[in-house]
């Protein structure tokens, strides 16, 4: 007879467990709270139009070898699209293109670095140099990030319109509050390793539709059940093993193994007191810091620009993405804003003022556009903060609990919070249920 194992949570960990299980043998139960899959990288139906919209703008890099696995695993490889062009804008409405040359990293991108007009030359030689050294910097330690760059002269401005505007974006925190670890992972492996690393892949496609059509039918041909709208209410554990999950609805299941790839403030609500006071994986859980994202739609009644998007910089938004004509007549921009704390406080209005008000101070078209409609979007506690050592708080896929495993972008995957890291937490989930199952496999991708 097949083992069973119930994955709790249908977002992107959760999906790659469940990709990763159901062909090896497993009756995998895949139980969602809401009633569809993604997690965070879904789409909700607007009310005015009923148009299928993104909570938030999620990207891909060409450095995300895992997500890229499991896309063309599930068949939605094609609904990705590679933005081999990177456009950036400052508030005086120049831009600057970065495009990787054909030649060996970490030179690919060296003349569009050269042309930046955002940087003078001075600036552009200490980043230079802050990139060798970032690079040669090979401890495992990580102290604060802010700290490596006044040792290593980086100044004010630079860190605003260079490190900055990467790391904001990458890892959804502002470069005073994040370690040295993942500010290095993000320019070595992403700018520095491979040429392709720093390509941007931007869905086509709602995500909603993303994680849509292909996705179930791969399910259904593995024979994962789905059961949408199915949200647990707690675990039950006797003597170091998990021995059923309590339903919302009241229900009761069981199986052989169980993976959580829920939130980490839903997995404390799941689990006993006891067995989080017991087992410091759990109980750490309750140092990770979260970081807001905030997203701006909006809809004109003409096209602001040609450019599929654009990175601002000195700007009130990070990303702006030009989702094209949507409907007849309606024009479509997303605004991204990456740890958005500014925001604090503030109410939809005032974010929404804020936010057209530089669009159509940048996009000259728009001036005398007619705003049809927005809506403004905040992920209070979109990812986990990548704030000094948060490494020693976030936990192994594998647990003291012998039948029960973790999946998250917030467990330990060497990887900031990203889809990447929800995907490799997946693998790396199954990869530790086949270990105890007797069954080892590498499931991981390798890096480029």
């Amino acid at each position: 007879m097949q083992p069973s194992v119930i994955i709790i949570g249908g977002g992107l960990a959760g999906l790659a467990a469940a990709q990763a299980l159901a062909p090896r043998g497993f009756r995998v139960t895949l139980l969602e709270s809401r009633n569809r899959l993604g997690g965070r990288a879904s789409s909700f139906n607007d009310s005015a139009t009923g148009q299928l919209v993104d909570t938030c703008q999620h990207v891909s890099m060409g450095c995300c070898t895992n997500l890229a696995h499991f896309s063309k695993t599930i068949g939605i490889a094609h609904l990705i699209e590679p933005q081999p062009c990177l456009f950036f804008m400052t508030p005086d409405r120049r831009v600057s293109r970065f495009r990787a040359d054909n030649w060996p990293a970490p030179l690919h991108l060296l003349r569009s670095f050269a042309s930046a007009h955002y940087l003078g030359i001075g600036e552009k030689m200490r980043a230079a140099w802050g990139l060798v050294q970032l690079q040669r910097h090979t401890s495992d330690d990580d102290p604060p990030f802010a700290d490596w760059l006044a040792r290593n002269h980086q100044t004010p401005r630079l860190v605003d319109r260079f490190w900055g505007l990467v790391l904001v974006s990458a890892l959804n925190e502002t470069p005073d509050r994040i370690g040295l670890r993942y500010a290095r992972k993000v320019f070595v492996d992403g700018f520095m390793t491979h040429p392709r690393g720093f390509e941007v892949e931007v869905p086509s496609v709602p995500l909603g539709r993303l994680y849509g059509d292909e996705l179930t039918a791969w399910l259904g041909t593995h024979q994962v059940d789905l059961q949408l709208q199915r949200g647990v209410k707690e675990l039950h554990v006797e003597a170091e093993r998990v021995t059923a999950l309590e339903l919302r609805q009241g229900e009761t299941l069981a199986a052989d193994w169980y993976l959580a790839a829920a939130p980490f403030d839903r997995l404390l609500d799941l689990l006993p007191a006891a067995v989080i006071d017991q087992h410091a994986c759990f109980g750490n859980l309750r140092q990770l810091e979260t970081s807001p994202i905030t997203s701006v739609h909006v809809w004109f009644d003409r096209n602001a620009t040609e450019l599929p998007h654009i990175v601002l910089i000195d700007g009130v938004g990070q990303w702006v993405f030009n989702r094209g004509e949507t409907s007849a007549g309606e024009w479509y921009l997303q605004v991204v804003v990456s740890a958005a704390r500014q925001f604090h406080g503030l109410g939809h209005d005032e974010v929404e003022r804020q936010v057209i008000t530089e669009l159509r101070r940048l996009f000259p078209r728009l001036q005398a556009a007619r705003l049809l409609r927005a809506r403004v979007v905040t992920e209070h506690a979109a990812t986990f903060s990548a704030v000094p050592g948060v490494d020693r708080w976030r936990p192994a896929q594998a647990t003291p609990i012998a039948n029960l495993f973790l999946a998250g972008d917030w467990t330990r995957t060497g990887w900031p919070a990203t889809m990447e890291g929800a995907v490799r937490s997946g693998y790396l989930a199954a990869e530790a249920l086949l270990t105890r199952a007797g069954r080892p496999e590498k499931l991981v991708q390798p890096d480029l």
